[in-house]
Order: structure tokens, then sequence, then C-alpha cells
């Protein structure tokens, strides 16, 4: 029997250790295989199908082919395929098919631009749309035509900002919701403390709509030659049935995709499409690059401290993640030039402060160049100012330049479900951050003290980055978001552009000449299927990411861990 449970035991380890052996061999030929770069034939047509999200990062790489389609191409992959297929003489043109998409409009400006550059190359771009809202209209508006199903319908109507205010909901849950702020505009917490926009929340939102909806008029009046004014009549009309988006010049053609497909053959001159994916076409590109080596650190999503386990590459944004990032591109002789790519609406003050210190850093090391994509506000915009350049673009968020501190005061829950809480303290303040007791006059007024002292701290950053006095930057603070347009105006960035203006002016810091070629590196890189095995998933993510539908992408995981918040006062989707 001792020999028989040896024997099972041994067999077991045996077997178990052949898995982890052909697993790892198995993930290596993988890796290598989906690294590769696609084999293109002459005369191909790139077919680019942008739904859902387009990140900042790199998306892991998983080299099994049906998982591979449902991964999402990042913003410099997008970026890279434009610029590539431009020059590439197997690329013919492109079969332009956005759906679905949920993106910001800094990103939508970045994808249209790359369209109309690429058209300059003289090749061919031809969308498809299907059941298309104003983002994939706004895309489309600048290829060279336009294709709809003859049943579907042009969602074509103007924008609009909602707000949720849940402090009735809290109130019959017995929670009470605690928030201080430095900045008349800092109402991160009014969603739970008010039943409706204040002044200044009605201000800034109209500003917003302002600035994406004359936008929107400017890109279809350009994209459709059409005068402005005319534009934003039919505006006024929609949505549209596909034969009224016809017959009001909106669209160019009522097809299907194999109608669609069947122009861009017969601009080709060929009898039989040669078609490639984006997601093909982007296998391996980076490692192919060539030229002086720039690196592209991006910071995407809320700052937080981090546990001190995350490594380089982890996908948070936290101080400890970054942190090492940094140092990692500092210490690589074989980047020439940094640019930081910012995605964030903040989150925690000590984390950013943390990070806009390596930042300088680094900065003292190598040329660096800030570059702002949907969201770089509040925390997002204090990890910004070094005192480099901040390229940003039009429709950017940025600024809130403010400080909250939230907490919930859960005694009114606890007395509905009956549970009883008893503290026993020593010092004065020891519950200050307790769920269970609200907050006293005292230790309001000793948080607001703090808060207060954090927010001029704020200032005076800013003030030192931008090389501005203190008072012109606290007028322009107050935690207000602007849009990059006005951020431009007031002189919180330095251009409106995207990627294509940032590489322009670190080569000039870098002293590199205008047509010397650069190759994006993009920290961190892109992770393989084994790094997702051995690193442990978070657990509370599903459950923020469906939050994060009826809340909006708030920083939800900041508010959570309560302390002291350089954060926008609220997630923005403009639809």
């Amino acid at each position: 029997m001792r020999n028989f449970l040896i024997g099972l035991v041994v067999g077991v380890l045996l077997v178990g250790l052949t898995m982890l052996v052909l697993v790892f061999a198995a993930v290596r030929f993988a890796g290598s295989y989906a690294s590769r770069p696609a084999n293109v034939s002459d005369g191909s047509t790139l077919v680019l199908d942008l739904s859902g999200e387009v990140p900042e990062r790199l998306p892991a790489e998983i080299p099994i082919p049906i998982l591979q389609s449902q991964t999402a191409l990042s913003l410099q992959q997008v970026w890279d395929t434009f610029r590539r297929a431009a020059t590439d003489s197997r690329i013919r043109g492109i079969l332009f098919e956005p759906h679905g998409l949920d993106i910001g409009w800094a990103k939508m400006e970045e994808i249209h631009d790359e369209i109309a550059q690429f058209k300059k190359s003289g090749k061919p771009v031809i969308t498809y749309l299907r059941s298309p809202t104003a983002r994939e209209y706004y895309l489309a508006s600048a290829t060279d035509k336009i294709f709809i199903s003859p049943e579907d319908s042009l969602d074509l109507k103007g924008l609009r900002a909602e707000s949720m205010y849940f402090k009735q909901t809290l109130d019959k849950l017995g929670v009470k919701a605690e928030v201080i702020h430095a900045g008349k505009y800092k109402d991160a917490g009014d969603i739970f403390t008010q039943t409706s926009m204040s002044p200044e929340t009605r201000e800034v939102l109209n500003a917003i709509l302002d600035q994406y909806y004359g936008n929107l008029i400017t890109t279809v009046a350009q994209g459709r030659k059409k005068q402005p004014d005319a534009v934003r009549a039919l505006i006024d009309d929609g949505p549209f049935l596909a034969r009224d988006a016809l017959s009001d010049g909106l669209i160019d053609s009522l097809g299907y995709e194999d109608q669609a497909v069947a122009e861009m053959q017969s601009r080709l001159k060929q009898s039989d499409l040669k078609r490639i994916t984006a997601k093909s076409y982007a296998k391996g590109a980076f490692a192919s690059g060539g030229g002086r080596r720039i690196a592209l650190i991006v910071g995407q999503g809320e700052i937080t401290a981090g546990s001190g386990n995350e490594t380089a590459d982890d996908e948070s944004f936290t101080a400890t993640s970054f942190i090492k990032l940094l140092k990692q591109v500092e210490n690589d002789s074989s980047i020439q030039g940094v640019i930081m790519r910012i995605d964030s609406p903040g989150g925690d003050a000590v984390a950013s402060d943390n990070i806009l210190h390596e930042v300088k850093n680094l900065s003292k090391k190598k040329p660096l160049v800030i570059s702002m994509s949907d969201t770089a506000a509040s925390g997002g915009y204090y990890v910004a100012v070094t005192g480099d350049p901040i390229i940003a673009y039009s429709n950017t968020l940025t600024g809130s330049i403010g400080v909250i501190f939230a907490r919930f005061s859960l005694h009114g829950l606890y007395d509905k479900i009956g549970v009883d809480e008893q503290l026993l303290t020593r010092g004065r303040y020891a519950d200050i951050d307790s769920a269970y007791v609200p907050l006293n006059d005292a230790e309001r007024q000793k948080l607001t003290g703090q808060i207060d002292a954090f927010y001029r701290a704020f200032v005076s950053r800013v003030a030192d980055g931008r090389k501005k006095p203190f008072d012109q930057i606290e007028a322009l603070a107050q935690g207000r978001v602007w849009v990059g347009a006005q951020a431009k105006e007031n002189g919180l960035v330095d251009q409106l552009g995207g990627l294509d203006r940032a590489i322009e002016v670190l080569k000039q810091r870098a002293h590199m000449s205008a047509s010397e070629r650069v190759t994006l590196v993009p920290y961190p890189g892109r992770r393989s299927v084994l790094d997702l095995l051995v690193n442990r998933a978070d657990p509370t993510a599903e459950v923020r990411t469906r939050l994060e539908k009826i809340l909006g992408k708030l920083p939800l995981q900041a508010l959570s861990e309560r302390g002291f918040l350089k954060v926008m006062p609220y997630s923005i989707s403009v639809r």
C-alpha cells in the first residue's frame, strides 16, 4: 500500500511537471509565432475594423486566432498601421469598418487626422458603416466614400451630457457621503451629496458640449464639403434613415459590405480583393521598426499608490509600477527620448506627487514631451507639469487643479440591517476615517486645513512647471475642467496636436533632424500569455467594470480607499 501511494504521488508529480513543460514550450512557440511580421501580398487592401475601446496600452499577446481576433488594437498600433500602410507599396487602399466605438473625442481626433494624413498617399479609403453613431460618422467623414446598407440608419442628432445623482438613493440606504473639497469647481462628490447640477458643473459641461459640438460640425463640414451652418441645420433634423442621409449628402451610397468591397475592386482594378486585417498587419510591427528609439510611456487609468508588489509592466496606473517603468527607461541607454502619454482622471494625491518626482528625474536624463489623450485631469494633469512641453488635443479634458477628501458614513445603513459597532479610541482624531461615526466640527476643520495645504501645493507645482505666477494659475484652478483648446489659450498646455506633433517636438529637443526615422518603443510592453497565467488577476476588476456601466469611469478604487484625492470631478461621456 505504501509503495502504491508513493508511486501515485510520483506519477502525479511527473504528469504535472510534463504539463508545465508543455505549457511553457507552447507559450514560447506561440509567442514567437505571434510576433512574426505578417505576410502581406502585393496589391493588398487593409481592412481596419475598429470597435469598442481603443486603449492606450498594448493589449496582451494571445497567440490563439479565435481569441486574438477579439483583442482591441491600441491607439499606437492604429497610428503605426496608418503610417506604415501609407508608404507600404504592397498596401493599395483601406477598407474602413468602424462600429460600436467607445472612445473619447481626443482619440477620435487622432484617428480622424491619421485617415486624413493617409489619404495624402493617394490611396483610397472606403468606409462601410453599421448602425453608426456620431463617433463612427466623425471618423468616416474623413474617408473617400461612405456606404451604409439601405435599411440602416445614421444616429447623428447632436450631443448630450447626462449626469446622475445618488444622494436620495444613499439617504434611503442610510449612507451619508462626506466630501470636503478645495476649488469651487471641484465637485467630484456632488453625485453623492447633491440632487442636481451645481451652477459650476452646468457651466463646465456646457463649455465642453460647445467644444465637442463645434468640432463635430467643423469636421463634418470639411469632410462632406458643406458649410458649417448647413451641417448644423442637418443635424437638427437627425437621426436619419439611410435614404434620407443619402439625399442630404451625408453618405455617398446605399449598399452592403460586398458592394463597398466592389467599389474598392473597381478603384484598384482588381477582380478579387486581397485583404489583410489590421491586426494581422500590426503583428511584429514594433520589432521591425528602425531608427532612433523613442520610449512611449503610457499612464492609463486612475492613479493609485499600489501595494508595492506590482511589476513594471503592470496594467494599472499605480505609483509603484509606474516608477519602476520610469527607472527602466532612464537606465536604458538605447532610448534617445521619451513621450509620456497620459490618459487619466487622476486619483491618489500622494501617488501623483511621487510619480511627478520620478518623471522630473527622468526629464533630467533624457528629452521628454508630454502627450495627453482623452483625459489628463487633476492628478493626470499634476504628473504632467514637469516643465517639459505639453501637447494636447483640442478635445482633451484636462486641468481640474483641485483636491477632495471623500468618505462614506455607514451608521444609518448598519442601523437598518441590525449591525452595532462600538469604537474604542486613543487620540483626538483616531476615528477621523471611521466608516461608522460622522465627522465632527473639529475633524472637518482639520481636514479642511490639510486639503487647503494640498491645494496650494498643487497650484504651486503647476505654477513652477508652467513658469507662471501662483495667482495666475490659481485663477485657472479651482478644480475646473478645461478642454484642450481652452487649456492652450490659458497656458496650461503648450501646443495642440497628437502623436505626430509630440514626435516633432521631441525631435527638436533631442536635436534630431525632422526627417530622421524613429521607432516608438511602448512601455509597458505587450504582456504574454505566460504573464497572464502567472500574475494573479484583480478580483475586484469585474465589479468595477460593472459599476462603470452605471456610474461612468469614476476613480472607484481611489474613492474606496478614502484619503486625499487629485481627481477629475466627474466622468464625462458625451453622446
